[in-house]
């Protein structure tokens, strides 16, 4: 009777062990996945950021040239570009920080939770 006991023990032992050790693979292979899921997205959407970037810099080049053939002298175009900007920054920084981190971090989270 006791070793009909201890192989029971012992098969319920293993099949715990087994049981584990498959939960522990499948928490691993879904962090990973989790974790390529958020990076994918987020390097298509880097991707796309300066893409966006690169055409915004072109476009503010001339727009600050064509500024300084208006003004006639040609830095007065960039300086007066990059007081728009700097005021678009700060902006930005201190009246809608919150509002464009919120939308970022609920992304990146429900991507990770995905």
């Amino acid at each position: 009777m006791k070793t009909e006991n201890k192989s029971s023990l012992e098969a319920f032992l293993d099949s715990t062990q087994a049981y584990a050790k498959t939960s522990f693979e499948l928490s691993k292979l879904k962090g990973i996945h989790s974790t390529t899921n958020v990076l994918s997205i987020l390097v298509a959407r880097m991707f796309l950021l300066i893409t966006i970037l690169l055409f915004l810099v072109i476009i503010s080049i001339g727009i600050a040239i064509w500024l300084g053939e208006f003004l006639g002298k040609p830095y007065y175009g960039f300086f007066i570009l990059s007081a728009v900007y700097f005021a678009g920054s700060f902006l930005i920084y201190f009246f809608l920080h919150g509002w464009m981190k919120e939308p970022f971090n609920n992304l990146i989270i429900s991507q990770a939770l995905d």
